[in-house]
């Protein structure tokens, strides 16, 4: 397993990750397998969607603060119930197919770190596994 460190420097953010799970997958030398991603983290999340237009990821954090506001009514006392909520609606984890040494991942699609209550200092653990 290996465990990478992301930085984030809003409080909603998505960072394409892919390159670095690639570099993660060409040290393991695994040809053909499953890459799984895991954020251990309750207020972020990964998830794979397009990323050639990066409107695209502008879009979905503006429509999930708009979906999912900050709202003083939340009980939590931390005050960060829309994290926690943003963060179970897109999930901890992502499952990606290897094959012939690659991601396979559509044309259009990356792998993005997002991030609900940052900026912050996360971990992302990175588990490749050889059929």
């Amino acid at each position: 397993m290996k465990v990478i460190n992301v930085r984030t420097d809003k409080r909603n953010q998505m960072l394409d990750i892919t390159s670095q799970i690639k570099e993660v997958l060409i040290q393991s030398g695994v040809k053909n397998g499953i890459c799984t991603l895991y954020v251990p983290h309750t207020t972020a999340a990964v998830t794979i969607n397009e990323g050639a237009d990066p409107d695209v990821k502008l879009d979905i954090t503006t429509f999930m603060a708009e979906l999912i506001p900050n709202r003083q009514s939340f009980k939590h006392a931390e005050g960060n119930s829309d994290s926690h909520i943003k963060t179970s609606l897109f999930g901890p984890s992502e499952t990606i197919i290897i094959q012939d040494s690659k991601l396979v991942l559509g044309t259009w699609q990356v792998i993005y770190f997002c991030e609900f209550d940052g900026p912050r200092s996360r971990k992302l653990y990175i588990k490749i596994m050889g059929d």
